[in-house]
């Protein structure tokens, strides 16, 4: 834990995680069922899920950024029968616990009120060797929510013992190289899927996962200069958060132990990465995936170089772009990307979810859009439900997202269609400056100048907005309808 330096080592791990398959076992959790966990970033958190993987229960991480609402939806739609929360987040479910089923058992890492199970005291009572029946356990992560309510996505749960090799396990270490050696820093929440997963398989191919409490630039560079990282995983606002620290300041930190940065979870602006590149050298790796992982693609240094914009060729499951209607386009023909032979998956609780993103053929979408090129390199375009239709004409908003945060003033950005009586939709864009720039109209003058030398008139902002922040969860997914519907009656 980079912040407080708590270390864990792996005979700590084993006995800890032992332990809490038998403080479940003892709860009553067999084989099949659902646990949660709320929880914000500390050693507890991958240790109860290390647990859970030897119990052969799903576990559901939850968001700490959602409301008692929220919480309570997920905690009934996963089916939990025990959630595990830390006392930091106690608030948060001050407004869950009375709506909670009486059969769902609440353990508390750290001070536990009364009523509450002490999970620390309760676990630490516990053998240190494997429970009798051990079996491989499975995460069941939910969707952002980015574009409605948060969807489980299930898998089924495999019938080895824990600790075997998984598909997940020989993609990662693959492509990304996760090793004995590996010096893995995870600045992103634990709950989202990619820092959990890409931690846990870390720890299980002999390396070291640093855990970063919460993101801050500065202090990421200055740990991967402390500890000699050789790993670590971004999302495209976190690079935008680096590159606009001062360039001397960005200069003092040795980041010369780094091998590999992997970034994902939205489009790459080609301008940020350009300069990040120019900063970090050849090391950046990219994939596009969804927590669903029906599909997988990659694409290195020297091929984006060659492939500017891309997200690589696939390395799970077929790639197909189609159109509304679903037939298959040809390259360089803009649609909706689906997966053929990919990770089989299904929402929880859900078939009318699951029946509508898969097409006749048995091909799996998670809704955005792209093109593929000749030789097979996929580009993202949006995501189908933020398409704004203005005149009949489909505009795709991250294409002026992308331009307004290659401004210096700018720190975020978020484009949608706003009502207009003629055309049916105009495009607005919502902005956050940096702290050193001050909002006019000036400014928003020149921030619309800078979308007309580069693109149509119909793509470029009709006005934009200024706010202190954008709503974006921890992992940097862009909560874009809660903006929209600000502005929609």
């Amino acid at each position: 834990m980079c912040a407080t330096g708590e270390a864990v080592s792996f005979a700590e791990l084993e006995a800890r995680a032992n332990q809490g398959a038998h403080l479940l076992r003892d709860a009553g959790i067999r084989r099949g069922d659902h646990i949660a966990i709320l929880m914000d970033n500390r050693r507890e958190f991958l240790e109860v899920c290390f647990a859970a993987d030897r119990s052969g229960v799903y576990y559901t991480t939850i968001s700490t950024h959602l409301t008692a609402e929220e919480i309570a939806f997920i905690l009934q739609d996963c089916g939990a029968r025990v959630l595990i929360s830390s006392d930091r987040m106690l608030d948060n479910l001050a407004g869950v616990l009375p709506v909670l089923d009486r059969t769902v058992q609440v353990f508390v890492v750290g001070r536990a009120p009364e009523g509450m199970g002490d999970w620390k005291c309760r676990a630490e009572a516990q053998p240190t060797t494997p429970i009798r029946d051990e079996a491989q356990g499975l995460d069941m992560l939910y969707s952002s929510g980015t574009t409605g309510r948060p969807k489980g996505i299930k898998w089924p749960l495999p019938e080895d013992l824990p600790g075997g090799r998984s598909m997940l396990l020989d993609l990662l270490s693959s492509l990304f190289g996760y090793d004995a050696q590996t010096r893995y820093l995870s600045p992103a929440p634990l709950y989202h899927a990619a820092p959990l997963r890409h931690s846990m398989v870390t720890i299980r191919m002999g390396g070291t996962a640093f855990i970063m409490e919460r993101f801050d630039a500065r202090e990421a560079l200055a740990l991967i200069e402390r500890y000699r990282i050789t790993h670590s995983q971004w999302v495209p606002t976190m690079f935008v958060r680096l590159l606009k620290l001062p360039a001397e300041e960005r200069a003092r930190f040795d980041l010369s132990s780094m091998r590999m940065a992997v970034h994902a979870a939205s489009p790459c602006p080609i301008d940020i990465k350009r300069q990040m590149i120019d900063w970090w050298g050849e090391i950046i790796h990219e994939y596009y995936a969804g927590t669903e992982n029906n599909g997988f693609t990659a694409i290195t240094t020297p091929e984006w170089l060659a492939h500017p914009g891309s997200v690589g060729r696939a390395k799970l499951g077929v790639i197909h772009i189609c159109d509304e209607a679903g037939r298959e386009l040809p390259p360089g023909a803009e649609g909706e990307i689906y997966f053929e032979n990919g990770h089989r998956f299904l929402y929880h609780n859900d078939p009318a979810k699951t029946a509508a993103c898969t097409n006749d053929c048995g091909w799996t979408t998670l809704g955005d859009i792209g093109r593929l090129d000749e030789a097979g390199y996929l580009y993202l375009t949006d995501r189908k439900s933020f398409v704004i239709i203005s005149g009949g004409v489909n505009i795709y908003p991250q294409e002026t997202e992308d331009i307004l945060l290659g401004h210096p003033a700018v720190l975020d950005a978020a484009v949608f269609g706003v009502p207009n009586e003629e055309f049916g939709e105009e495009v607005k864009a919502v902005v956050q400056l940096v702290p050193s720039h001050v909002a006019s109209p000036a400014l928003a003058e020149e921030l619309i100048g800078c979308c007309r030398v580069r693109l149509s008139a119909i793509k470029c902002p009709r006005s934009i907005d200024f706010r202190e922040t954008l709503p974006r969860s921890a992992t940097g997914k862009l909560y874009k309808r809660r903006l929209k519907a600000e502005y929609w009656p």
